[in-house]
C-alpha cells in the first residue's frame, strides 16, 4: 500500500519477520506512515516449503516446530521485488531497522560470510539461490517449539536453581528460549553444529542479509536466550558452558545497544533495486522489544494489550528484579530496547477475551440470538450495577491453563476468606473484570514496577473499545488510560527506531530520547481518568486476590 508523501522526503523503514509474514512499513521525517507491504508465508511458500502457518510442526514430535530458514531468505526476495514492482523509492531510505519473532534462531554454515560479503558480485541473482549452502542448520527452530525441558533442567542447575537463572538473564528456564535450543542441537545434531561458524537470531539474521555481513545480536533480543547477563549486558560464562558449545561465544559475537547501527547496506542492494549507498542499517531486535517501541511507551508507562491472550508491557528502571534476587518466577525481563540504561518487562496471559465472553454468556444467559453489541450492553449494565470491589468478592477464571500464575479453574471468595459456590450474574461478571486487572498489577508489583508512580496506561485489543472495562483498568491502577489506535506496532515501532538511530548516530547528532524524537506521532486518546477513592478499595484487595491465585495453584498442583 502507497499513501501519499512528499517525492523527496527521507524515508525509513521498520522491517518485520513475524510467524505468518515479513512486513515492511514505511515512515516519513515527520513520523507518517507512507507505504506498507506484506509478503504471507502460506500464500506464497505453503507448496515449496511444506508449511502451513508460516511454520513446520514435525509429523513424529509435535513438540518440535521449525521454519526452513532459506523460506525467509526468498520472503526478503520476495518483499522487495513486491516493492520495486509499486515503484516504491529504495533511493530515499535513508535507514533500515526491524526485527524477527523472538527467540527464533540461524545457524550460518562456515563460509557462510564470505557468501555474504560478496553478494554484490550476483546482483542478478535472488538472495535465495546465492544463500542456498550457506546454513549449517537447515531448519531454524523457533518461539513454539517446546521440545527442550532436558536442556532447560540443565541451564537451570548451572547457575542454582530457576530463581537465580532468571535474577540474571531476566526469566527462568522457558523451552523456546535460543538458549536451550541451542543446547538441543548440540546435544541431537553435533556434526551440524560444528559446521557452524555463527549464530543469528532471526531479527539479527535479516540484519546479516541487509548489511552483507554477520550483524551483530542486540541487548533486548538477547534478553530473550537465557543467555544473556542483564546486568553486565554480556553473555553469562555458566550458561555458555551449560549449552556445551565450547566457542558458543564466538558464535553469537558480542551483543550490541538496540540503538546501534550495525552498517551500511550491501551494495547488493543498491545494484539491484536502487538503495542509496548512504544508507544505514540499524541493529534489529525482537518482536516485543519492537512493540515496545511501536506502542511509544517512556518511562512510567504500561501498555496492556486485551486480546485473545492479554499483554502487559512495562518500562523498567531501577528494578528491584536486577538489584536483588528474584522473588517471582513470572513473567520476563528484557533490556528496553529504545533506553539503554532502562529494562522492559513482559507479562502474558492465556485468558483474555474468550474468557471473558464465556464469563459474560454464561452469567448473563446469552446465546446466540444476541448481537455482540447486545451482548457487550448487557455486561456493561451489570457492571454499572454492582458496586466497586464487589463487597469484597474476588475471584478468577481460568479456563486454560494459565501461564502467570500456572493454573487452571475457577475459584471465588467472599470478604470474609471463604469460598463461595455462586455468585449473582451481576457479581460474577465484575468479578471476573476486577480479578482480571488486579491479577496484571499484583504480577507488575511482583516485578518491580511501581504502580504509585504510574504516568498512564496505554490500552490496545479488541476490548480496549469497551469504556467500562478501561474505567476498572484506570482505577484499579490508580493511572489514566489512553486507547491506541495503531496496526503492526513492531514494524511501525521500527520504523520509529530507524529514525531515532539515524538522528542519534548519524550527521545530526541528535541527543534526543527516542521518546523526545517520537513526540510528533499520533498521539493515543484519554479514555479512563482513574476514580481515587476506588483506587483505594483495590488497594485493600490486592492481597485477598492474591489468595485466590495461591489457592488455585495449589488446587491444580493436587489434581494434576
Amino acid at each position: 500500500m502507497t499513501l501519499s508523501a512528499s517525492s523527496t522526503q527521507p524515508l525509513f523503514l521498520g522491517i518485520d519477520l513475524s510467524t505468518q509474514q515479513l512486513k515492511a512499513i514505511a515512515v516519513d521525517a515527520d513520523l507518517t506512515v507512507t507505504h506498507e507491504f506484506a509478503i504471507p508465508f502460506d500464500a506464497h511458500f505453503a507448496a515449496e516449503f511444506k508449511i502451513k502457518d508460516g511454520v513446520q510442526v514435525s509429523a513424529t514430535e509435535a513438540d518440535v516446530v521449525t521454519v526452513p530458514t532459506l523460506m525467509w531468505v526468498a520472503a526478503l526476495d520476495a518483499l522487495l521485488a513486491s516493492m520495486r514492482s509499486q515503484a516504491f523509492p529504495f533511493h530515499r531510505v535513508k535507514c533500515i531497522s526491524g526485527t524477527g519473532q523472538q527467540h527464533g534462531s540461524v545457524y550460518w554454515a562456515k563460509g557462510a560470510e564470505s557468501t555474504l560479503a560478496g553478494l554484490e558480485s550476483s546482483s542478478n541473482r535472488e538472495l535465495r539461490d546465492i544463500l542456498s549452502q550457506s546454513f549449517a542448520v537447515q531448519d531454524s527452530p523457533i518461539w513454539m517449539d517446546s521440545s527442550t525441558a532436558a536442556e532447560c533442567a540443565v541451564l537451570e542447575q548451572a547457575v542454582g536453581g530457576p530463581e537465580k537463572l532468571a535474577a540474571i538473564s531476566g526469566s527462568r528456564a522457558y523451552e523456546r528460549f535460543t538458549g536451550a535450543q541451542i543446547a538441543k542441537l548440540q546435544r541431537t545434531k553435533p556434526d551440524q553444529m560444528a559446521a557452524c561458524e555463527r549464530i543469528s537470531l532471526v531479527s539479527s539474521f535479516v540484519a546479516s542479509l541487509l548489511i552483507g555481513g554477520y550483524a551483530p545480536i542486540d541487548e533486548s533480543d538477547g534478553s530473550g536466550m537465557n543467555l544473556l547477563n542483564l546486568q553486565t549486558r554480556n553473555w553469562e560464562a555458566r550458561l555458555l558452558q551449560a549449552t556445551q558449545v565450547s566457542d558458543l561465544s564466538v558464535k553469537l559475537g558480542a551483543p550490541v545497544p538496540s540503538d546501534t547501527l550495525v552498517g551500511t547496506i550491501s551494495r547488493y542492494f543498491v545494484s539491484r533495486y536502487g538503495f542509496a549507498e548512504d544508507c544505514v542499517v540499524g541493529a534489529f531486535t525482537g518482536d516485543n522489544p519492537a512493540s515496545l517501541a511501536g506502542m511509544r511507551i517512556g518511562e512510567g508507562d504500561m501498555t496492556v494489550s486485551l486480546g485473545t491472550s492479554d499483554t502487559l508491557f512495562l518500562w523498567l528502571k531501577d528494578t528491584q528484579s536486577l538489584q536483588q534476587e528474584r522473588t517471582t518466577l513470572d513473567g520476563h525481563v528484557f533490556c528496553n530496547p529504545v533506553d539503554t540504561q532502562s529494562y522492559m518487562a513482559l507479562l502474558c496471559y492465556k485468558n483474555g477475551s474468550l474468557a471473558r465472553e464465556r464469563v459474560r454468556d454464561r452469567a448473563l444467559h446469552l446465546n446466540s440470538e444476541q448481537t455482540q453489541t447486545q451482548k457487550w450492553a448487557a455486561f456493561d449494565a451489570a457492571l454499572a450495577s454492582t458496586p466497586v470491589g464487589n463487597n469484597g468478592i474476588v475471584a478468577a477464571y481460568f479456563d486454560q491453563t494459565e501461564i502467570t500464575p500456572s493454573a487452571r479453574g475457577e475459584l471465588r471468595l467472599g470478604a470474609d476468606g471463604n469460598e463461595v459456590a455462586a455468585l449473582s450474574p451481576e457479581q460474577e461478571i465484575r468479578s471476573l473484570i476486577e480479578g482480571q486487572f488486579l491479577a496484571k498489577r499484583l504480577h507488575a508489583e511482583r516485578l518491580g514496577y511501581n504502580t504509585s508512580s504510574a504516568r498512564r496506561i496505554l490500552a490496545t485489543g479488541g476490548a480496549s473499545n469497551n469504556g467500562a472495562i478501561l474505567q476498572i483498568l484506570a482505577n484499579v491502577f490508580g493511572a489514566r488510560v489512553y486507547r491506541l489506535e495503531q496496526a503492526n506496532s513492531a514494524a511501525l515501532g521500527c520504523a520509529f527506531r530507524a529514525v531515532h538511530s539515524w538522528r542519534k548516530h548519524g550527521s545530526l547528532h541528535d541527543a534526543r530520547s527516542f521518546e523526545q524524537a517520537t513526540a510528533q506521532a499520533e498521539p493515543p486518546k484519554l479514555v479512563a481518568v482513574p476514580d481515587p477513592a476506588a483506587t483505594a478499595v483495590y488497594n485493600q484487595l490486592l492481597q485477598a486476590y492474591a489468595n485466590v491465585e495461591s489457592l488455585l495453584v495449589a488446587r491444580t498442583k493436587r489434581d494434576a
